[in-house]
């Protein structure tokens, strides 16, 4: 089951983060360029000059926000933000999309084009001060998340319909080829974003479908919770235990959307996530 848990608009609800220092929920409207939280029964907003996606927490006053062309550390008490490392930054084709931390202090992000280009994106690794490019031609990164001991990832091209899984070493750079995870071309299903409980166990929200879907750690279908906006976009476990979780949805390519259209929304889930891990910047 689920419930509204904050009512305000997306055009293209995304990237939500609980930070656990803080005990919030933060997430991004990509297309109307805000990230925003709620503190107690107070919502609170923040703009941005580009698109805004995706965070992970350095600190407990300061976040890594991934924007159209920067990763930028951002002080959530003042609002401030400076730039910290390009990203596509030449490319005026593409914006940032999907991003989480891996359990080694890495952040990983993808970019796509802003009209979905056909494999116009890539997804990077940024570790302690450089990044890199990890996975090349991706039309609509989504679902990047990590298993609990962090020595596999995942990532889905939800313009391909598929989430695949790779193997990471110690400092968690893949080593070997990416391998299907999950296919979704027979069900017609878009996987997007995706979150990974405690135990290994990945959440993946399911554009167009109105729901998010478990999986078990070896690709198997477990269950699925239906949420009220039909293009979910990503999962985030929270709370004090972390067995709460949010999903964010959109609106965008809805021809006259309701009120239950881009809302983020709370899930009953009955399992426990894993903090978020600290980003070594």
């Amino acid at each position: 089951m689920s419930q509204v848990y904050d009512a305000r608009i997306c055009e293209l609800g995304e990237g939500p983060l609980w930070h656990p220092e803080r005990q919030q929920f933060f997430w991004f409207d990509i297309i109307g360029r805000r990230l925003l939280s709620r503190a107690g029964q107070e919502a609170l907003e923040w703009h941005f000059p580009e698109h805004a996606s995706a965070a992970g927490w350095i600190d407990r006053d300061t976040l890594l926000i991934a924007t159209e062309t920067r990763l930028r550390r951002f002080d959530i008490g003042s609002g401030a933000h400076e730039p910290l490392i390009a990203l596509e930054a030449e490319n005026a084709v593409t914006r940032s999309n999907d991003g989480r931390a891996d359990p080694m202090g890495g952040f990983w992000i993808g970019t796509m084009g802003k009209s979905a280009e056909r494999r116009a994106g890539a997804i990077y690794r940024f570790y302690r001060g450089a990044i890199e490019r990890v996975v090349p031609e991706v039309t609509i990164p989504n679902s990047i998340c990590f298993a609990p001991d962090g020595r596999r990832g995942y990532y889905a091209d939800t313009a391909r319909q598929r989430i695949w899984t790779l193997a990471l070493d110690a400092e968690g750079w893949p080593e070997g080829p990416a391998e299907v995870f999950v296919d979704l071309r027979q069900h017609g299903l878009n996987p997007d974003g995706s979150v990974v409980d405690a135990e290994g166990g990945l959440w993946n929200a399911q554009w167009g479908a109105g729901r998010v879907a478990r999986y078990t750690p070896d690709g198997r279908f477990d269950r699925a919770i239906a949420i009220g906006g039909r293009h979910a976009s990503c999962p985030c476990f929270g709370g004090a235990e972390f067995d709460r979780m949010i999903v964010t949805t959109a609106r965008e390519g809805i021809s006259a959307p309701d009120d239950a259209q881009g809302v983020v929304y709370e899930v009953a889930t009955g399992l426990h996530g894993l903090a978020e891990p600290r980003v070594l910047a």
